[in-house]
């Protein structure tokens, strides 16, 4: 049965091509990871101090310029390791929720781009304000940032530019729609600037602007995640006939069919949505 399960969780994270479970996966992975090497850490007496010292300096991204040079990998590697059970856990869950609304619209290939490119975004804002806000001219030597958060929130901004009137049922307060809770967290985050957690409220300012800066010029028609496009090998074809021509042309996607669903759900929901609709959405997606 463990054998079982092991297989299923192997599979999901890196077989299955979603990358919703992808990046829970190595997150997850990561941490439980280095939690079992900090035991010897806390049983010598440190109490896992140097641990997590050690994480800090090699894993997360620093503010001072003068590091970068050789702490360049960690615009990456910061993006994957977490503070406590917590940071992860809410992490994790927030991604999960808004990844899958994300994925119902949009592809795989976008969820790649917005997480990884909105976590950069998020390292730069935070490396942007402490070498400019004189406030923390005294933290800048030592200070950096860790965690998921910026990818995150790059995530959910973005859903909620795309569908911003998607409504999620939360705990005590009922439908909430994402346009809502987007920019609740947004408002959290400007408030968290002048608090000790700044360095990693820029960072999600940071990724919260990515996400929706994503999204406004994809609607205008600049896809930035085709970078991560295979280039198609040329290949020679026989012609068709033209019955099987006309049933290839009426299984492509309309491009203008999608753009006014999509404003459809932006101005009454998904829920609003007919049967054909959705049928074509979950064709759009396969594509």
């Amino acid at each position: 049965m463990n054998n079982n399960l092991f297989k299923d969780l192997k599979y999901k994270v890196f077989q299955s091509g979603n990358p919703l479970f992808f990046y829970i996966g190595i997150n997850t992975l990561i941490f439980v990871a280095f939690a079992l090497i900090n035991i010897p850490f806390f049983l010598s007496g440190k109490g896992g101090v140097a641990y997590e010292a050690w994480i800090r300096e090699y894993a997360g991204f620093p503010a001072s310029v003068a590091k970068l040079p050789y702490r360049f990998y960690t615009i990456l590697t910061y993006q994957f390791f977490h503070d406590g059970l917590l940071h992860i856990l809410f992490n994790m869950l927030w991604l999960y929720w808004m990844g899958r609304i994300f994925l119902d619209f949009l592809k795989p290939r976008q969820f790649h781009f917005v997480y990884l490119a909105g976590g950069f975004a998020g390292a730069l804002v935070f490396l942007a304000a402490y070498n400019v806000f004189p406030v923390f001219a005294t933290a800048l030597p030592a200070a950096t940032v860790i965690g998921a958060s910026a990818s995150v929130m790059a995530i959910i901004v973005a859903t909620a530019t795309l569908v911003p009137d998607y409504s999620m049922r939360l705990l005590f307060l009922g439908d909430v729609k994402l346009k809502y809770l987007a920019l609740a967290y947004i408002v959290l985050d400007i408030i968290g600037v002048a608090t000790k957690g700044a360095g990693g409220s820029f960072a999600h300012l940071g990724g919260a602007f990515f996400g929706f800066a994503y999204i406004k010029l994809l609607r205008g028609g600049t896809d930035w995640s085709n970078i991560f496009k295979r280039k198609p090998k040329l290949r020679v074809v026989r012609n068709e006939s033209s019955g099987a021509g006309n049933k290839k042309q009426s299984d492509k996607v309309n491009q203008e069919e999608i753009d006014r669903i999509l404003d459809k759900i932006s101005k009454s929901g998904y829920d609003k949505l007919n049967k054909e609709e959705k049928e074509t959405l979950f064709k759009a997606s396969k594509h």
